[in-house]
């Protein structure tokens, strides 16, 4: 997983500020890091914790639906659908990386303004 320079994801986000430790541009797709809370009351983005945006979730860690439900509100956030986003690595483990297909400026600001 290769992030770019800080230029360049200034200009990938619109011309914006550089992206946040958690989230990184690898080609046309953006890999968000993830601290996955489940057991909360309802699913939800609950800002950052370090270089992991922090994501409280409803459904329990078992049988990868923390990890399905994770799926779903990270593209509800950038208004896309649920197949575009897949974990990358952590399936088993609170920190997590996912990767969303397609995101663009508008879902990498929305996801900014979330945390």
């Amino acid at each position: 997983m290769s992030n770019t320079s800080d230029a360049s994801a200034a200009d990938a986000a619109g011309g914006a500020a550089p992206l946040p430790p958690w989230m990184a541009i690898h080609g046309a797709d953006i890999i968000i890091r993830v601290k996955a809370v489940p057991g909360a009351s309802r699913d939800s983005i609950a800002g950052t914790l370090g270089d992991r945006l922090k994501v409280r979730i409803s459904a329990p860690p078992e049988g990868g639906r923390a990890n399905a439900s994770i799926c779903a509100l990270l593209a509800t956030a950038c208004d896309l659908p649920t197949r575009a986003v897949v974990l990358e690595s952590g399936p088993a483990q609170a920190q997590k990386s996912f990767r969303i297909h397609g995101a663009n400026a508008a879902c990498m600001a929305k996801l900014v303004r979330l945390a």
